[in-house]
């Protein structure tokens, strides 16, 4: 317990401000900058797969969708789910990626960071899981959310991002993780997967998850890991910890100029690390087309997933 909660000292910062992203227009593209929130219907999720990690402690407010820059949210998710996207057999590969989302813990960006992250990752012949990890409750009504977070960014744009406002939790969303490894590994064969070839990738706050995860010395233990947009704080890296794919823009307004510690606590610690910088991108960029160079980061990722043997069944 007393290495989780140093791992959350270590990460609150990146995480905290993670959410702001969402919050504001800076995770959208930039053509779409203006768009309003528009609540949606809960869509239809037959494939969705309950985890079985019970209730978010407290929670009374249901789970509500809208859409927004061309894309899909969720908020207050109070139960988590994994939801399978499977390759063609004649191409599956064997090896496996738990999707995290981001959305600073408060709403998650299922399609943009999740589905269709999933979708590309299926078509190279690669298992990929959409966590739909719990995330705390914000108001009921989309206004409410709305001045919620803007509230919020009020508080924090002035403060040193050593010390953002408020604490952070992971024991649930980290607990979800560990559920969504266990049923897959439970499931291995009948989804024709390696077990020991489970990675994970995160973005922005599911970037932090990600991490959290890796570093929690839990039964997770991802094959790989990959953070886009994330927090490059530097953290203590275990002596097994898995290889590292890293991409950031460099006028991300939240990580850009927080350097590059992570990367060098990986180095330092002798473990495999590619870290992709890129000159534009702004933050939340995941799966948009733009007409920066870091629409290139997927490309990139599945090479770097290849170079390790993972691309290839097992002989």
């Amino acid at each position: 317990m007393a290495r989780v909660r140093h791992l959350v000292r270590s990460v609150r910062a990146g995480l905290a401000w993670a959410g702001i992203a969402i919050a504001c227009a800076l995770a959208a593209p930039a053509e779409a900058q203006n768009d309003k929130m528009v609540p949606i219907a809960i869509p239809a999720q037959p494939n969705a797969i309950a985890l079985g990690t019970g209730a978010l402690p407290g929670a009374t407010v249901p789970e509500s969708w809208h859409s927004q820059y061309g894309s899909v949210f969720v908020r207050n998710v109070t139960e988590a789910t994994l939801t399978p996207f499977l390759p063609d057999p004649a191409k599956a590969t064997g090896t496996a990626v738990i999707v995290a989302p981001g959305g600073g813990f408060v709403n998650l960006s299922m399609e943009n960071e999740g589905w269709d992250v999933a979708r590309a990752l299926a078509a190279r012949g690669v298992a990929a899981f959409v966590l739909k990890y719990r995330v705390n409750q914000t108001p009921r009504d989309l206004p409410g959310f709305q001045r919620s977070m803007q509230e919020m960014f009020a508080r924090a744009a002035g403060a040193p991002r050593s010390n953002p406002a408020g604490g952070m939790n992971l024991a649930p969303q980290i607990a979800d993780a560990r559920a969504a490894f266990a049923l897959v590994r439970r499931r291995a064969a009948e989804w024709r997967i390696d077990p020991d070839r489970i990675g994970m990738v995160g973005f922005s706050a599911g970037a932090g998850l990600t991490m959290a995860t890796t570093l929690s010395g839990n039964d997770a233990k991802p094959a790989f890991i990959g953070i886009i947009y994330g927090s490059l704080a530097p953290v203590t890296v275990p002596a097994d910890a898995p290889p590292l794919f890293v991409a950031l823009a460099a006028d991300d307004p939240l990580f850009g100029n927080g350097g590059y510690g992570l990367i060098d606590s990986w180095r330092g610690a002798k473990r495999p690390v590619e870290f992709h910088l890129y000159e534009q991108g702004g933050h939340g960029f995941g799966m948009y087309p733009k007409e920066t160079t870091s629409t290139g980061w997927f490309d990139a990722f599945v090479r770097w997933i290849g170079m390790h043997g993972l691309l290839k069944p097992k002989g």
